[in-house]
């Protein structure tokens, strides 16, 4: 197939990207690059640099799909320059989900998030469920997921809701959990848990990307699909890094009300099956520190390296 991958430069499509390659796919890469470009060069791959704000509908032509993963990712980032956020977030996928729709392409693949649900007390937080978003990074994409809904008469619509990817990336994220709290551990010796009772889903980076390639392949799975494993607590973490890595814990005080849950039966019964854990994560992130190929750099935390362009721009 001839994709279209936005935000493909990104934590989980610079993964994304070297396995549908490895599939056969031909792929148009498109990234605004704030965070840098790390793909491989690769014949079937073209990467294109561009703000998904002002999109070029030519590079549609030829499309049979598109995997939208473009946005301003993470609470803190969002709330960086809110008009941004929305502009990017939810602006810029109702124009593409239209000019899609406008160009015939019949596949989209929207990337939502598990936080749209906002602080649930249900112990499975389900797809059917209310969503209460508690910030502007949440609020875009919930009004992102009802637009590609309203579409649905038009191309197979499938809407993934991620939990909180961890594990290794070209373009690495040490400002998710996992990850962060890993760094810590490996650079401090330390880990400083902020309440700790906060719960967090999980997905390891592997599976959000087979998860994608599982829904190209599948597309009689439409609809909305919630996709994280492992429910753990935010201490829960850290004691399980802290059995790889011999380190203290520091538990303090919180006023983050954020304890996100989900249930991911849905997706289970469609037929697919996560491969990799939390745990799996943690070793990897390990390895690669030790191998020197990962470094604790600002570039990999998205709200100091865009604080940063915003005070260079």
């Amino acid at each position: 197939m001839r994709l279209l991958v936005t935000g493909a430069c990104g934590y989980k499509g610079s993964v994304l990207v070297p396995k549908l390659l490895k599939l056969g796919h031909e792929v148009i890469a498109y990234d605004i690059q704030w965070f840098g470009q790390f793909l491989p060069e690769h014949d079937a791959l073209t990467v294109v640099q561009g703000d998904v704000r002002f999109f070029d509908t030519a590079l549609l032509e030829g499309i049979d799909a598109i995997i939208h993963l473009a946005s301003v990712a993470n609470d803190p980032c969002g709330d960086l320059d809110p008009k941004l956020t929305w502009e990017i977030s939810a602006l810029a996928t109702m124009q593409l989900a239209d000019n899609a729709a406008r160009a015939g392409i019949k596949r989209f693949i929207y990337a939502s998030s598990g936080s749209v649900y906002g602080v649930k007390e249900e112990e499975h937080v389900t797809e059917d469920l209310e969503l209460l978003p508690i910030s502007e990074y949440n609020k875009t994409k919930m009004v992102a997921e009802r637009v590609m809904l309203s579409y649905a008469d038009q191309m197979c619509v499938q809407i993934v809701r991620p939990a909180t990817v961890c594990g290794v990336s070209p373009r690495m994220r040490l400002d998710v959990s996992v990850n962060m709290l890993t760094m810590q551990a490996l650079k401090n010796g330390k880990i400083t848990v902020f309440g700790g009772e906060q719960v967090r889903p999980n997905i390891h980076i592997d599976d959000i990307a087979r998860l994608y390639i599982f829904l190209l392949d599948n597309p009689q799975v439409t609809g909305v699909y919630n996709a994280g494993f492992e429910n753990l607590k935010i201490i829960e973490i850290a004691e399980r890094i802290a059995a790889k890595i011999p380190c203290e814990i520091e538990v303090t005080p919180s006023n983050d009300p954020r304890s996100y849950r989900v249930n991911s039966d849905r997706i289970l019964a469609a037929g697919f099956q996560p491969e990799k854990s939390v745990n799996d994560a943690i070793t990897e992130v390990i390895a690669s520190y030790q191998r020197r190929d990962l470094m604790d750099e600002d570039r990999w935390y998205n709200l100091r390296w865009m604080e940063k362009m915003a005070k260079s721009a």
